[in-house]
């Protein structure tokens, strides 16, 4: 991303502050790991989205003429021996675009006069703990000078719903970054698949953490700056909890393996998840649960294109996870009845238990609404035939070309009466990128083989 494409979206911003309205958007922290360590700094979404700028302590201010007044740090000879380069305000304008660049110092003293006489400040809200309060001073700074003719703002709006949609359709360019990041993830994977087979062909102890190295490393060859999130290795059993973190459990000769794990490029994230037979082949009932889920995503993959809603892709999925749930004796047509009953009753809810998807872009599940916003009035209700809680339902998003979403069907079996005992801890999840287009979707990190042959195929000698 250049300066002058941060420049459009701040300019873009604006048109939606209304008249004489002001934005306060602050970066992420850095956060204390322990004594005197923090974690690795991540900066914030919005205020990066907005500038391109990774330092910490920094803060925008846009208002609705555009102007666009950076806070960061000052530069420091003696701190950035220790700590690193800062760009510092006088060298920010020319860099970032920005009109113009204070110390961080100053913050509290020039903010109350850039609020003087604006009708509205706009800021993300429940996003940064104390921002309301920081912003409550300011505007009680302000309310002081009324008796010389100031004017405080009147209304205080959430950013996150005009930002939301900026950031829900990606631009060639934020395409073109994630699949690169798609790119280096799938690679990871293979090599983590490989890992597998070669470490048990050759009689070696091989655990979760075996596999997790193996994915940090390919994120860190191909350029990656940082896991968009933790790693999921989950071996065996494991597989069945779905937010399990990569540990130290043993990968075992006959088992699968749940590998659910991205990259971050450049600020966007990658998830992708495949499951493989450790060894590299598949048992009889690990492969008839693999396919099963496998024609799911296909079915889901379908009904992914511009003009179709964001739940068309969930139920296709359970269509075909409860007819295959059926046909496998997971369940029992004498009690649950129909394909249509199992999906009415949610009787496949115990073996899938998560939706298909969800929006996908600088953060890992991304901002955006799910409903469509020009029916969000048309609410309908029903009642939740496992909870019994009474469910407000409304229209779901209709997808448009550059929308980016993962679909991620999965079924996980845990040992429980009835179950047939050939399935007992079987976890399988099978997860893509995929980017919407007019005419279906492009699955970016196909890189990375998701059909049983293939798996195994790549996993051999």
């Amino acid at each position: 991303m250049t300066a002058n494409h941060q420049a459009a979206r701040r300019l873009h911003l604006s048109t939606y502050l209304g008249a004489d309205g002001i934005a306060i958007i602050p970066t992420a922290p850095e956060r204390p790991r322990n004594r005197d360590t923090d974690f690795l700094y991540r900066h914030d979404s919005y205020f990066y989205y907005l500038t391109g700028f990774p330092e910490p302590n920094a803060w925008l201010v846009l208002t609705s003429e555009g102007r666009a007044t950076l806070f960061c740090a000052p530069k420091d000879l003696e701190r950035e021996i220790w700590d690193g380069y800062r760009l510092g305000p006088e060298a920010a304008p020319a860099a970032l675009g920005v009109d113009e660049a204070f110390a961080i110092d100053e913050l509290d003293a020039r903010l109350p006069r850039l609020l003087e006489n604006r009708s509205t400040v706009w800021y993300p809200f429940a996003t940064h703990k104390g921002l309301e309060s920081r912003i409550d001073g300011w505007l009680s700074a302000v309310r002081a000078r009324v008796r010389y003719g100031a004017l405080c703002p009147e209304e205080q709006r959430d950013l996150c719903g005009p930002l939301d949609e900026m950031r829900l359709v990606k631009d060639a360019r934020e395409q073109d970054t994630m699949r690169g990041a798609a790119q280096i993830s799938a690679r990871a994977h293979i090599r983590a698949m490989q890992l597998s087979a070669r470490m048990l062909r050759e009689g070696k102890d091989v655990r979760e953490y075996h596999l997790d190295a193996e994915l940090l490393h390919e994120f860190r060859l191909g350029g990656s700056q940082y896991p968009a999130y933790s790693s999921i290795v989950a071996a065996g059993a494991n597989a069945c909890v779905l937010h399990y973190r990569a540990d130290a459990a043993p990968v075992r000769d006959g088992e699968l393996v749940l590998i659910d794990a991205g990259c971050e490029l450049d600020g966007y994230a990658s998830d992708i998840t495949r499951t493989f037979p450790a060894n590299g082949k598949f048992t009889g009932p690990q492969r008839a649960l693999y396919d099963l889920v496998l024609a799911s995503q296909d079915a889901a993959v379908a009904a992914t294109r511009a003009g179709q809603r964001f739940n068309d892709p969930h139920e296709a999925t359970v269509k075909v996870l409860s007819q295959g749930m059926l046909d496998l004796g997971l369940l029992d047509a004498n009690k649950v009845g129909s394909v249509d009953d199992v999906i009415e009753q949610r009787a496949y809810f115990p073996f899938y238990m998560h939706r298909t998807g969800h929006w996908l872009g600088m953060d890992v599940h991304d901002c955006g609404s799910y409903v469509e916003p020009t029916q969000v009035g048309e609410v309908s209700e029903r009642k939740d035939p496992l909870s019994n809680e009474v469910i407000k339902n409304r229209p779901s998003r209709i997808l448009k070309p550059g929308m980016v979403l993962t679909i991620e069907p999965g079924i996980y079996v845990r040992p429980g009466e009835g179950v047939p005992e050939q399935f007992h801890n079987i976890g399988i999840r099978i997860e893509d990128d995929a980017i919407v287009t007019e005419t279906g979707c492009e699955l970016i990190s196909r890189g990375v083989p998701v059909k049983a042959d293939e798996i195994e195929a790549l996993m051999r000698p």
